[in-house]
């Protein structure tokens, strides 16, 4: 009888007393966690170049999200209600040895190379303002002008005014660019007026003689329109490249008396009275003279004709252009050149420009940032007779057609990838060691472009508003976060 109620118990139990089935739901946790963890998602981008070249322009796998609680670490404050100057764009001088040096590529490396250059994919750097020379730079292979004629004679109708020299070199690369990006800027720079207006008639130093002031003024006015007729907008001029260096090949030597009388009387009425929207800008050389392109905006008449002035930094403080802004809030501010040299260190140069020309002139309202030329070969070729010869091209393009992108490249595409024109120049402190630069871009986005230009590797916070988020520069390396808050 025992054993008999022993197995009806069992068998009751295997029946009744099993794991919950689809009939019996599991019995819910009485007391569940009232914050469960939340999978953190990214909501910064961010792209690194170190000096030791171990990351260059690279895009980082970091999950960079905004928080709400404090640490101790130093902080970068970005104020988007804080604005200054519109940006027109970064990029090169397209010389006319760089454009020898793209076209010496077969057409479908070129074709990928202007891409890369001047496209808006992901592996684009996206370049949007290019300074061009009107007639040779020092960086072709011989000096001329488009209106170059015998010795001894005159041409005060530019009937022998003709852009050929350049047809198939700059514009024809120009003309391929355009058909990338409609709306890349282009600066025009003379290195020199044409010899025959000069004191001297030679393409080394020497002043243009005030009698063809008028000339001179025309001779620009056609190089804009024919430029147009070819499909390329010239956005501004500069009316001569160094004024004050008169021993390069070519250059010219202008007084700032005598570019105010050229802008003012000759220049200014030219471009009225053809009715070209092509920006004047005065000065175009360094930063140790800001005097220079105040006394040119000082006279009225040449101020209501002058959009800015424009800046190189081979001597001088980048805070120059400030004072020059301060002068005239109203009035523009441009950084048109900088060179890497041949013999410059890969960490050295990218701090120096990211901190100066980069960073350093959009603290103080220049609407661009240029570095030098864009390409040209392993022996820094071409060049004139006394040209540059240690100019390093932010690409390296060699004879067997291997393409180096050096220290100039990174420079620019840290700003020139990710800031449109269009952009806002938007508050940011600088906190110790940590150099930078924000932006509210024309989509909504904030970029922050930060260099730790100390010694020591960082952790920093970036705030925005109540939140912020926290990340790390290596000594020296420089980086851009974008977000879209």
């Amino acid at each position: 009888m025992a054993r008999g109620l022993l197995f009806l118990l069992v068998t009751f139990c295997l029946i009744n007393c099993s794991s919950s089935s689809e009939e019996d739901p599991i019995t819910p946790d009485p007391d569940p966690d009232p914050n469960p963890p939340t999978e953190i998602t990214n909501e910064v981008d961010f792209w690194l170049t170190t000096g030791d070249k171990q990351n260059l322009l690279k895009k980082q796998s970091d999950i960079i999200a905004f928080e709400s609680k404090a640490n101790n670490f130093q902080t970068i404050e970005v104020n988007n209600q804080e604005s200054y100057q519109t940006i027109d764009g970064f990029g090169f001088t397209l010389t006319g040895g760089s454009a020898k040096a793209i076209n010496s590529l077969p057409a479908g490396n070129k074709d990928a190379l202007l891409k890369e250059l001047f496209g808006f994919n992901e592996n684009s750097i996206s370049i949007s303002y290019l300074r061009i020379s009107i007639g040779a730079s020092d960086l072709n292979d011989y000096p001329f002008t488009y209106n170059d004629i015998s010795l001894g004679e005159t041409d005060e109708s530019l009937s022998k005014f003709s852009l050929e020299e350049d047809l198939d070199g700059v514009i024809a690369i120009l003309q391929d660019i355009i058909a990338i990006n409609p709306n890349i800027k282009i600066l025009g720079t003379p290195w020199t007026a044409p010899i025959w207006m000069k004191d001297n008639k030679s393409f080394i130093g020497g002043s243009l003689l005030p009698e063809y002031y008028d000339v001179y003024a025309q001779y620009f006015v056609k190089y804009i329109q024919e430029m147009k007729n070819l499909g390329i907008t010239i956005d501004a001029i500069t009316i001569q490249n160094e004024p004050l260096h008169d021993g390069n090949n070519p250059s010219m030597y202008m007084t700032a008396e005598a570019q105010t009388e050229f802008i003012k009387n000759s220049l200014g009425p030219a471009f009225e009275a053809a009715n070209l929207q092509t920006k004047i800008i005065a000065w175009d050389h360094n930063c140790d003279n800001p005097e220079y392109p105040i006394s040119v905006l000082k006279d009225n008449l040449a101020y209501q004709y002058t959009d800015g002035s424009a800046f190189h930094l081979y001597s001088g403080d980048i805070s120059a252009l400030t004072k020059v802004h301060n002068a005239f809030p109203e009035k523009n501010v441009y950084f048109t050149e900088q060179y890497t040299s041949s013999d410059g260190s890969f960490s050295g140069d990218l701090n120096w420009h990211l901190k100066n020309v980069i960073i350093g002139s959009m603290r103080n309202w220049s609407k661009n940032a240029l570095e030098w030329n864009l390409a040209n070969d392993q022996n820094f070729q071409p060049h004139t007779d006394g040209g540059c010869t240690v100019c390093k091209g932010g690409l390296t393009i060699n004879s067997s057609g291997n393409i180096t992108r050096n220290v100039g490249y990174y420079i620019v595409s840290h700003a020139s990838k990710f800031v449109p024109q269009g952009s806002i120049r938007v508050g940011s402190n600088i906190s110790g060691s940590l150099i930078n630069v924000a932006f509210k871009t024309p989509n909504g986005d904030t970029v922050l472009l930060v260099l730790n230009e100390g010694s020591v590797d960082e952790q920093f916070n970036v705030k925005q508003g109540e939140e912020w988020f926290t990340t790390y520069l290596k000594a020296g390396a420089v980086g851009t976060f974008i977000w879209d808050k």
